[in-house]
């Protein structure tokens, strides 16, 4: 098997086939090579096989091709030497399917596929279509609406995306596009994996897949609102809470000094803390162990939002991470679930 530019994955061998003999009185079946191809991706838009023969074959005579995971298929005549599968019924999403690939045909009235083998090809993220799920659920700050009737609420449909919220700084609103693996779906898809009580990875596994889809057919929103921080390193620095679209609270904070600094981006909550002891390594080499930070979430490797008793707030004096009054951090860890994004600009 070789991959073409495209990305196809061709099968190389062109086999001369045996001829059978026939059955006397029966026309001798006609035998052609064929040139397989499947994508390396499968998706929806997509065919999932191609055959190019030696000589012409019609679509109607081929028996469907059988998919593992089985999956209703078709064959579609697009010239006269060569036919295409296409799947009849929608690819489940993140399963890897067995597609046979033949070299050859052997016809009479029907056709058969010789020198058949198996070809494991996973199907592509829809990610037009996780959009779309995630921001009929309300987990993306954004809205959709289908451009016709949907067959089922989970259907993948063309339609329209809208931002919901306006006010939302434009840091937030500049990494999104649809169709795109970007932050702001990393986020989503998080907080929706928490909500279902799945692992929060921020990958849409098959279960992931799955519970969306089962999610959005029995119309099971988010169950809170959308909330965003945005810290700002501008001095004085500050952190503004946004809950659905509208900021709710604003504090100073403290960001990390120039030799363990606060790395700027955008980043979802992975890992939170009601309370915890933060130890480590100071830049002159001592070693501290801070017992009781109370509020913790933690949004880029060891840099996390958190309350820390300071004699004053709004200058870096942190290691990294992103220090509070503590009654500002009790008031913004309820709305800093895994998979809420964090802001930090320079």
């Amino acid at each position: 098997m070789v991959r073409t530019a495209r990305g196809l994955l061709v099968a190389a061998a062109l086999a001369a086939l045996a001829l059978v003999p026939a059955p006397a009185g029966a026309a001798a079946p006609r035998v052609a090579s064929a040139q397989a191809s499947v994508p390396s991706a499968l998706s929806n838009r997509l065919p999932l096989e191609r055959l190019v023969f030696s000589h012409p074959v019609r679509a109607s005579a081929l028996a469907p091709l059988v998919l593992t995971p089985a999956l209703p298929t078709a064959w579609r005549q697009i010239a006269p030497d060569a036919v295409q599968a296409v799947a009849t019924e929608a690819l489940a999403p993140g399963v890897t399917y067995r597609v046979p690939t033949p070299t050859g045909v052997s016809c009479t009235t029907r056709c058969t596929f010789t020198g058949v083998r198996d070809t494991s090809v996973p199907v592509a993220t829809d990610l037009v279509w996780e959009d779309q799920l995630l921001a009929q659920l309300g987990y993306l700050p954004v809205t959709f609406t289908p451009a016709a009737p949907q067959a089922t609420p989970s259907a993948a449909v063309a339609g329209a995306f809208t931002w919901a919220y306006p006010t939302l700084p434009a840091a937030l609103r500049a990494q999104w596009s649809v169709g795109s693996d970007n932050v702001v779906l990393q986020g989503a898809l998080m907080a929706f994996q928490l909500a279902s009580g799945l692992p929060t990875t921020g990958q849409a596994d098959p279960t992931t897949w799955a519970d969306l889809v089962q999610a959005a057919n029995a119309g099971t929103r988010d169950p809170g609102p959308y909330d965003y921080v945005y810290v700002s390193m501008a001095l004085p620095e500050t952190l503004t809470l946004y809950v659905a679209g509208h900021a709710a609270f604003h504090t100073l904070v403290n960001t990390g000094i120039s030799v363990s600094p606060t790395a700027p981006g955008t980043y979802p909550v992975y890992l939170r803390y009601l309370t915890q002891t933060m130890s480590g390594t100071n830049p002159d080499g001592s070693h501290y162990s801070d017992p009781g930070i109370p509020d913790v979430s933690y949004f880029h490797g060891g840099d996390a939002l958190h309350g820390f008793i300071r004699a004053s707030y709004g200058f870096p004096q942190s290691l990294g991470c992103v220090e509070m009054p503590f009654a500002a951090a009790k008031a913004v860890y309820p709305h800093t679930p895994i998979g809420t994004l964090v802001t930090v600009a320079s």
